[in-house]
C-alpha cells in the first residue's frame, strides 16, 4: 500500500517476485490504479486516494472479532506481553467516539491537542536517589516515574485494548465500499489474507512508500500498519514488520545523519529555543526523562558524546561542551514554512544541493514566486535546473507576473560531480550502511558535495578565526580535519576532497584521548572521553582502518557479513519479540533470537563460577536486546533504560518497552489513527462530524488558494505520481537523450468513463486546473484507472506523474502547479497524494 515498487523500486521489488515465484508467497496491492506493481501480484484492491486508514482499521477490526485471532494462543500471548494493550489509559480520555472525530484535550482554538488525558495509569513513583546528582544520569534516576498500570486479562474498559476495539468497532467492510470504493469481498480476501498468513509459523509484511507518507494524515497510515502488525504478531520477527521504501539517494542516510530541520544526528532532537533548552542539564532533562525507562536513557551519553565531536577540546564539562553555541531552533523550518517566509522577505539567502523546488515544491508556482525575494541564492546540481533558471525563462517570466530586471535574487550556480564521481556511504531503506568507491574524477569545475561542504567550512573557518563575538564561538571551535591522506590524494586530479573514512570514523564515534574508534554504543560516555557524530552508527568503523560498509559476503537470508545495519547489525528491530514470553521460538520456521540457558554468558558469579544464559542468533543476526536479560527478569523499578526493562520488554526505544497500539505521546493529532478525509475533498467524512485532520498545518492566505468540501468546480480527485524512466524533478534523468526517448511528455492517466464524460479522446491533449494553476497533458486513456462508488456518488480519479519541467530535454509542464500548501501536523510533509481537480479537453488557453 502507498507504494508502485515494481516502477518506483525496482530493483528491490525483485525479492517480493522471488518469495512469490520461488516460495509460493502471496502478493498484494492495495492502490488507486492498477499499475506494474499490480499486474505482478495476486491481488489487487482498489481504493479511493486518501482512505487508507479505513482499509487498515477494518481489517484491525476483522482480525481481533475473528474466530482464528480469538482462539490462537499465539496472538494472545504475543499481544498481552509485547504491545501495550494491557495498559490502562487516564480515566479522563474521550475517543473519536466520544466526540465525533476528535480527541480529548483539543484547544479552545481547535489548533493543537493537549496530551495529558492520554497517559498512562501509573503506579506509584519509587523514591528518588537521595545521593548528590552529580551527572546528567543521575539526574535523570530521580525521576523515574511509575509503572504503569495493566489488566493482562483485557476485561477493564481502559485497557488500551478495549479501547481500540471501540474505537474501529465502525471500521467493517461495508464501511470500506462506502468510503473507499473497493468492493467487500475485495477487501474480506485481502484481511483474510493477511490473517492466515500471521502466526507462530507465519509472518507477513506491509511495505509502503510516498503514498502514505504525503497526506495530512500520513504518520497516522503509517501507525496504522504498526498498530495491525502489532496485533498479528508481525514486528520483531522474520518476514513481518512495516518496511518503509527509502532507497533513493540515500534518503535513509540522509535522515540518520539528519538533514531534518528538528532532529540531530541519530535522532536526538535539535534543541529548541521555545521550550526550556536554556543549558544542556534543561535540554537533556525535557528530552530524555519521558524516555528514560527505555534505551534512551542513554540519552546523556549519545548527546555529550555529539557536542564533543563537534568542538572537541573546546566542549567541556564546564561550556556545557558548547552547547550554549549550538544552533537552536525558533519554529517551524521545514520546507513549506521556509518558502513562506521567503516570500514575506524574511529570508535573505538560501544554498540548495540536490533539490529543485521550482519543479519539486509544492504549490510550485508560489514557491518560484519566493525564490524571487531573495537576496542570493546558490545552486550546486549537475545540470541548469529550473531552480537556477526561474530568473530568465519560468513560466511567470514568459507571461509577465516576474520580469528578470524586477527579480534581485543573485543566482550562484555550481556544477556538482555524480555519486560515481565521489566516494562515500549509502544508507538504504533498511538501515543498511554500504560504501561506495570513487570511479573518475569529476569533468571540469564539477566538485562533490563533500568537497563543497568541507571547503566552505575552511573558509569560513579562516574567515572568523580572529573573531571576539561570543556568537561566532562555534564556528571558530568547530572540528573540521577531513583532509585526505597523501595516499588518497595521491590517485585523483582534486587533491582537496575530503576524506570519506574520516566524515564516517567521525560519525562512528571515537575515544577523544587517543582516537581509537569504537566498537559499540555502549562505550559511549557522559563525561567528554568519547566523541561520536552519531551514536546508531556506532560500529560501522569497529577499529581502525576496517570499514565494514565495505564487507560484500553475503548468503541466502539475513546477510549479516554485508555491509552493516544500524544500530548494532541487527536488520530486524525489536528481534527479542521472535521468541515467546519464556524465550523459546514461535516455531521452528521462523526461529531467529532465543534464549539459551546453557550458554556461557560471559560473565562470572560473586565465587567466580561462569554464570550461564543468553540470547543467541544462529543466523549471526545482531541481538536487539540485553544479551544476558534472563525473559523471567523483572526489572528494577527505580531503573534507567535496560535496568527498568524487564525480559519481556521487547521494544526498547518505547519507554514501556511495548510495541505502541495506543500512543500516549510523540504524536500531536491523536493516540489512534482515525479516517479524516483529504484537506481538499469530493465527499464529506462519512465516519465523523469532524472532516479532515483538525490540526493539519494549514496556510491560508495569498496565492495559496484551497477548494471547498465537495467543490462543483474540483469534482476530481488527483494524485500524482513516478515514473521507472525519470527521477524526482528529473535532473537525474531529463538530460539524458535515452531516458528522454523512452518517456518524452507529461501524460495523464484517465479512466474510459472519464473520458467518455468529458469527451476527451486517447492521446489528445488536455487541460488540468486547480485554484492553483493549470497544466497541460497527453490524454492516457485507460482501464488502469476507475471511477469510485462513494457512499452512492460516483468520484472520479485521475493520475498525474510529476517530473516534468521547461528545462532539459524532455520538458513539460510543473504538475506541483497544482497542489495546494497543506501538511501533515506531525512531519510537516505535504499532501501531494491527494487533492481535487478539474479536467477539460484541449490544451491551455483554448478548448481545441
Amino acid at each position: 500500500m502507498g507504494s508502485n515498487m515494481a516502477e518506483c523500486h525496482p530493483v528491490a521489488f525483485r525479492w517480493p517476485l522471488k518469495a512469490k515465484t520461488e516460495h509460493g508467497a502471496v502478493l498484494m496491492h492495495v492502490d488507486p490504479r492498477f499499475t506494474r506493481t499490480s499486474a505482478l501480484c495476486d491481488i489487487h484492491a482498489p481504493i479511493r486516494a486518501g482512505t487508507d486508514i479505513v482499509f487498515l482499521g477494518a481489517i484491525i477490526n476483522h482480525v481481533i472479532h475473528s474466530e482464528r485471532w480469538n482462539t490462537d494462543p499465539f496472538f494472545r500471548e504475543y499481544v498481552v506481553n509485547y504491545t501495550n494493550a494491557a495498559t490502562l489509559i487516564a480515566p479522563d480520555f474521550k475517543d473519536t467516539e466520544d466526540l465525533d472525530g476528535l480527541y480529548s484535550g483539543l484547544s479552545p482554538d481547535g489548533k493543537a491537542y493537549s496530551n495529558a488525558t492520554w497517559a498512562y495509569q501509573r503506579e506509584t513513583p519509587p523514591a528518588p536517589a537521595t545521593k548528590e546528582a552529580k551527572t546528567f544520569t543521575d539526574l535523570l534516576l530521580q525521576r523515574i516515574p511509575g509503572r504503569p498500570k495493566t489488566d493482562p486479562t483485557l476485561r477493564n474498559p481502559r485497557t488500551v485494548f478495549r479501547i481500540l476495539e471501540r474505537h474501529y468497532s465502525r471500521y467493517t467492510p461495508e464501511t470500506v465500499e462506502q468510503i473507499c470504493g473497493c468492493p467487500k469481498e475485495k477487501f474480506l480476501k485481502v484481511a483474510d489474507s493477511l490473517l492466515n498468513n500471521s502466526g507462530s509459523d507465519r509472518t507477513s509484511n506491509i511495505t509502503y512508500a510516498v503514498g502514505w507518507t504525503q497526506h495530512t494524515v500520513g504518520v497516522q497510515i503509517i501507525r496504522t500498519a504498526a498498530v495491525l502488525q502489532a496485533l498479528l504478531g508481525n514486528i520483531g520477527r522474520p518476514g513481518g514488520g512495516v518496511l518503509a521504501l527509502r532507497g533513493h539517494a540515500t534518503i535513509q542516510g540522509s535522515t540518520d545523519i539528519a538533514t531534518l530541520y528538528h532532529s540531530l544526528p541519530g535522532y536526538l532532537n535539535m534543541p529548541d529555543a521555545r521550550k526550556a533548552h536554556e543549558s544542556l542539564k534543561d535540554f537533556i532533562l525535557t528530552e530524555a526523562v519521558p524516555l528514560s525507562t527505555s534505551f534512551w536513557g542513554n540519552y546523556p551519553k549519545y548527546a555529550v558524546s555529539y557536542f564533543k565531536a563537534q568542538f572537541g577540546d573546546a566542549a567541556t564539562r564546564e561550556n556545557d561542551y558548547g552547547y550554549d553555541y549550538h544552533p537552536k531552533i525558533t519554529g517551524d523550518h521545514s520546507h513549506m514554512p521556509m518558502f513562506i517566509d521567503m516570500a514575506a522577505g524574511k529570508i535573505k539567502g538560501f544554498l540548495l544541493m540536490g533539490q529543485n523546488p521550482a519543479v519539486g515544491g509544492q504549490n510550485a508556482r508560489f514557491q518560484r514566486k519566493a525564490l524571487a525575494k531573495l537576496d542570493w541564492m546558490v545552486v550546486r546540481d549537475f545540470f541548469e535546473t529550473e531552480t537556477a533558471a526561474f530568473w530568465r525563462n519560468s513560466p511567470e517570466i514568459r507571461s509577465g507576473e516576474l520580469k528578470a530586471s524586477g527579480i534581485k535574487t543573485e543566482v550562484f550556480f555550481l556544477p556538482a560531480a555524480v555519486v560515481a564521481e565521489m566516494e562515500g556511504t549509502f544508507t538504504n531503506t533498511q538501515r543498511l550502511i554500504q560504501a561506495h568507491d570513487k570511479a573518475v574524477d569529476p569533468p571540469d569545475d564539477a566538485r562533490s558535495d563533500s568537497w563543497f561542504s568541507f571547503l566552505l567550512g575552511k573558509r569560513l573557518k579562516e574567515l572568523y578565526k580572529d573573531s571576539t563575538n561570543d556568537r561566532d564561538w562555534a564556528i571558530r571551535n568547530l572540528l573540521w580535519n577531513y583532509e585526505p591522506e597523501a595516499a588518497e590524494a595521491a590517485e585523483w586530479r582534486i587533491k582537496d576532497e575530503p576524506s570519506a573514512y574520516k566524515l564516517l570514523k567521525e560519525i562512528n564515534g571515537y575515544t577523544w584521548e587517543d582516537r581509537k574508534p569504537l566498537s559499540s554504543f555502549a562505550n559511549l560516555k557522559e563525561d567528554g572521553s568519547t566523541a561520536c557524530g552519531a551514536w546508531i552508527y556506532t560500529g560501522v568503523i569497529p577499529e581502525e582502518g576496517k570499514n565494514r560498509g565495505k564487507s560484500r559476503k553475503g548468503d541466502d537470508w539475513i546477510s549479516p557479513n554485508w555491509g552493516f545495519a544500524w544500530p548494532a547489525n541487527r536488520h530486524i528491530m525489536y528481534n527479542r519479540a521472535s521468541a515467546d514470553s519464556s524465550g523459546k521460538p514461535w516455531s521452528e520456521k521462523k526461529k531467529l533470537v532465543y534464549w539459551d540457558a546453557a550458554a556461557d554468558s560471559g560473565t562470572k558469579d560473586p565465587a567466580g563460577k561462569p554464570v550461564l544464559g543468553k540470547w543467541v542468533a544462529p543466523s549471526g543476526e545482531g541481538i536487539d536486546f540485553q544479551p544476558t536479560k534472563a525473559p523471567g527478569f523483572r526489572g528494577k523499578d527505580n531503573g534507567l533504560g535496560f535496568d527498568w526493562l524487564s525480559g519481556n520488554d521487547a521494544f526498547i526505544m518505547r519507554a514501556d518497552g511495548k510495541a505502541w497500539l495506543f500512543a500516549p505521546a510523540g504524536l500531536v493529532d491523536g493516540p489512534l489513527p482515525a479516517h479524516y478525509e483529504p484537506y481538499e475533498s469530493p465527499v464529506k467524512n462519512h465516519l465523523y462530524l469532524q472532516q479532515s485532520n483538525p490540526v493539519a498545518k494549514v496556510w491560508k492566505m495569498e496565492g495559496n488558494p484551497y477548494h471547498k468540501v465537495a467543490d462543483p468546480s474540483y469534482p476530481i480527485v488527483i494524485s500524482t505520481y513516478r515514473l521507472t524512466e525519470h527521477h524526482l524533478t528529473g535532473a537525474m534523468s531529463r538530460w539524458l537523450p535515452w531516458l528522454a526517448e523512452l518517456m518524452p511528455e507529461l501524460f495523464c492517466e484517465i479512466s474510459p468513463e472519464l473520458a467518455a464524460e468529458r469527451k476527451i479522446r486517447n492521446g489528445e491533449h488536455v487541460t488540468i486546473r486547480t485554484a492553483r494553476g493549470e497544466v497541460e497533458a497527453r490524454a492516457l486513456v485507460t482501464r488502469r484507472m476507475q471511477p469510485f462508488l462513494i457512499d452512492g456518488k460516483t468520484v472520479h480519479e485521475i493520475g498525474l506523474p510529476w517530473h516534468w519541467g521547461w528545462q532539459g530535454t524532455a520538458q513539460g509542464d510543473v504538475v506541483n502547479n497544482l497542489t495546494p500548501l497543506v501538511g501533515d501536523p506531525n512531519v510537516s510533509i505535504h499532501e501531494g497524494k491527494v487533492f481535487t481537480c478539474d479536467i477539460l479537453p484541449g490544451k491551455k488557453g483554448g478548448r481545441a
